[in-house]
């Protein structure tokens, strides 16, 4: 592993100096890099109890880290090889437990406090084009620079994010520049495919035309909930998911609207038999069982209102009778909020974000909770239920030449878990990041 990292970082020092990012129109191959660094603290707050999966309510900070490589190829028309080794360390606060709308978007890729590297995207991709109007596509993270059609299929097939692909907004949706909260980067009540680390197996495909775009993906299942092995079961543990994303203009101001909707197939605990098996204390993992499903839906909004400003919204649920699988507790989700460009104090390239959600569980998954059942995320032994409710404000900071970022971040966490006897939490933050 350690020769691994050696030589990704030789590599990427060659190409960085030997192949900018401008050196030719269509680009055969490309090399990007990013890390991330955040450092948060709660400050302590009140609890009538404190159960295992608990926020705890005493003053803790933690650091997580990414180190992220990205290398994307050409190989022939139309075919495209991505490659992204990762590093990743560090905690979030409480080890990442006790809130659905966990603070720190990066710890999901952390599994444990030691730095360790892997492979995170490794897929292949081939693209169909068609039809004489065409897009210019820049140099970018997981992006070759070029001329693309706006008529086109695709089909990827490998190791990725479903972020990569699913329930995109360009102002929420990047815990390493934006919003650093789990439910601010895609629907929270989408319990997507992932592994402990956030990525995925499986085919992605997708149609698009010059003012819509349609995808679906089938994708792999792991054989626990937030683990890392791969269910070999394929017929029976799948993930279905489609996305209609339509683009539009209001007052010549661009706009964008996103539907989603997906089914998780595998052996999924039930609530409702774990509470009738064992009243007290119920432990969902013995009912688990081929042939249990969650389905549910997202709807993702974004607005410009002018080039410096842009509104978005997004709300999703699940039908919430089996055990959240991979993701985070969350089964109904709404969230709003707006990012502005500093443009007006000159500052064009510095931007701030202010959001707010509110966050929600099924009957089942309550009641699960309230007799004292635990998920992976959550569980304070008892639950005196109340919407979990987010609000968050960052600031970000050009601070070199758009390669290096500083943001200083705070969140209010209004019944953490869904627990009104419980916080309300304060959490500040503060984020850099560099890439190139």
């Amino acid at each position: 592993m350690k020769k691994l990292f050696t030589i990704c970082i030789l590599i990427l020092f060659i190409a960085k100096t030997s192949f900018g990012q401008d050196s030719v129109k269509r680009q055969a191959y490309n090399f990007h890099f990013q890390q991330t660094i955040i450092t948060q603290t709660n400050l302590p707050f009140d609890a009538a109890y404190t159960g295992k999966n608990s926020l705890l309510p005493t003053q803790q900070t933690e650091t997580s880290l990414t180190t992220t490589f990205y290398f994307a190829s050409r190989l022939w028309k139309g075919a495209e090889f991505y490659f992204n080794p990762e590093l990743s360390g560090g905690a979030g606060i409480s080890s990442t437990l006790g809130v659905a709308g966990f603070p720190n978007g990066e710890t999901f890729r952390v599994g444990g406090v030691q730095n360790k590297l892997y492979i995170g995207r490794l897929y292949f991709k081939q693209n169909f084009e068609w039809g004489n109007e065409k897009d210019t596509v820049d140099d970018d993270v997981n992006q070759l620079a070029g001329i693309k059609s706006k008529r086109y299929f695709s089909v990827a097939i490998g190791k990725f994010g479903m972020a990569d692909f699913f329930d995109a907004n360009t102002f929420s949706h990047d815990p390493r520049m934006q919003f650093l909260n789990w439910a601010l980067m895609g629907n929270g009540a989408w319990d997507y495919p992932a592994n402990t680390r956030g990525y995925t197996m499986g085919l992605t495909t997708e149609l698009g035309q010059p003012n819509w775009t349609l995808r679906f993906a089938l994708t792999m299942v792991v054989t626990q909930e937030n683990a890392s092995i791969w269910d070999a079961q394929i017929a029976k543990a799948n993930t279905e998911t489609i996305e209609y994303e339509r683009r539009y203009k209001i007052g010549g101001k661009k706009g964008t609207l996103r539907l989603l909707g997906y089914l998780n197939n595998g052996k999924f605990g039930d609530y409702n038999l774990a509470i009738a098996q064992q009243p007290k204390g119920p432990v969902i993992d013995t009912t688990q069982h081929y042939g249990r499903h969650k389905y549910g839906f997202g709807i993702n909004a974004e607005q410009y209102l002018s080039h410096d400003l842009g509104i978005f919204a997004r709300t999703s649920w699940n039908d919430g009778h089996t055990e959240t699988w991979f993701f985070t507790e969350i089964d109904r989700s709404l969230s709003i909020g707006a990012s502005l460009h500093g443009t007006k104090w000159h500052r064009a390239d510095d931007e701030m974000g202010l959001a707010f959600v509110a966050n929600g569980l099924s009957d089942p998954h309550k009641n699960y909770l309230a007799a004292g059942g635990y998920g992976f995320i959550i569980g304070d032994g008892r639950l005196n239920y109340a919407p979990e409710m987010i609000a968050e404000f960052y600031y970000r900071f050009n601070a070199y030449e758009k390669k290096f970022y500083i943001s200083p971040d705070y969140q209010f966490i209004v019944h953490p878990a869904y627990n009104a006897d419980r916080g309300p939490v304060n959490v500040f933050g503060i984020r850099a990041h560099i890439e190139f």
